[in-house]
């Protein structure tokens, strides 16, 4: 069934709608917490997916006053654009170190690659779209297959170092949301059906939004519980400082650099204590700069020792 004389069908629409939706309040909450970097990550995935939705399931539309080509070039670069964005966030979001030639890289090669060479281009020249499908989607299928593999392998490895219920639980789910996406190439590929091309792309959202609001819910009890401490004044200046950049989500090593820099020690010594180059050092502190939201060593300290 189709909406509004479109091409989109109706449980197309509803997923939109319900996106937008879940887009909108996601937006507000990022608003008062700009510090947030995995809900900014989340916000592009969902702009993308929303894009997808509307660009593979609008066009072609012979009303539209654009060429046909061009038409089915935006058609697939919305689903090419979100593809090539899931790898950076998965290694973005889960802390994926393995993942960062995939997510940059291997993207690059594999993905907007074919997509620039066998639609861009090739479609253009030769206007023959099944022939841009069958080569343009081929490596990027195959590309999908292995990021699942790599997924898995580093998910698998995570798990060993700490063996609980919770890391079992987030692993399956990981696990469960990836794979939707990797097969979305074959489905396209196979020229599958509208409704099962929405189904499978918005159930991998669904299972990613499962586990976004779980890790939110979580973050804000222990968010909420620290703030009691705080404010009943149990928690020392020590361990007040190491729980402040817990709420400012600064990672270890960024946590490690800030209490390098609270001793006094230049970018140069920095470097040479942690075995890392003094322009990655210069790198983790803007990263940090922008978490915590200031502009300077002075006001960081100061903010996390309060």
């Amino acid at each position: 069934m189709l909406v509004f004389g479109t091409e989109m069908e109706l449980i197309t629409f509803i997923f939109v709608l319900f996106e937008c939706l879940i887009f909108f309040f996601q937006f507000i909450y990022y608003l008062f917490r700009p510090q947030d970097k995995k809900r900014l990550f989340y916000l592009i995935l969902l702009f993308l997916l929303l894009i997808y939705n509307f660009g593979a399931n609008l066009f072609p539309d012979e009303r539209i006053p654009l060429p046909i080509i061009l038409q089915n070039i935006i058609a697939y670069s919305s689903g090419f654009l979100m593809a090539a964005y899931i790898p950076y966030y998965f290694y973005k979001v889960y802390d994926l170190k393995k993942l960062r030639f995939l997510a940059y890289y291997g993207t690059l090669l594999f993905i907007v690659a074919p997509f620039v060479l066998f639609f861009i281009i090739g479609y253009s020249l030769d206007g023959d779209l099944d022939n841009a499908s069958q080569r343009g989607l081929f490596i990027p299928m195959l590309y999908g297959g292995y990021f699942v593999y790599a997924i898995f392998k580093e998910v698998y490895k995570k798990l060993k170092e700490n063996v609980n219920s919770e890391n079992i639980i987030n692993a399956v789910i990981v696990c469960c949301a990836v794979l939707p996406w990797s097969i979305l190439p074959v489905i396209v590929y196979m020229d599958c059906s509208q409704t099962i091309e929405v189904l499978v792309c918005n159930s991998g959202f669904c299972i990613m939004t499962i586990i976004f609001i779980r890790q939110s819910i979580k973050e804000s009890k222990a968010e909420y519980k620290l703030l009691q401490e705080m404010n009943k004044g149990q928690i020392k200046q020590e361990e007040r400082y190491e729980l402040n950049c817990k709420l400012y989500n600064l990672t270890a090593r960024e946590t490690g650099i800030v209490k390098l820099i609270d001793k006094g020690l230049k970018y140069k010594s920095i470097a040479e204590e942690l075995f890392i180059s003094e322009r990655t050092v210069s790198k983790h502190v803007q990263n940090i700069f922008i978490k915590v939201g200031v502009s300077n060593k002075v006001e960081l300290i100061k903010k996390l020792n309060e």
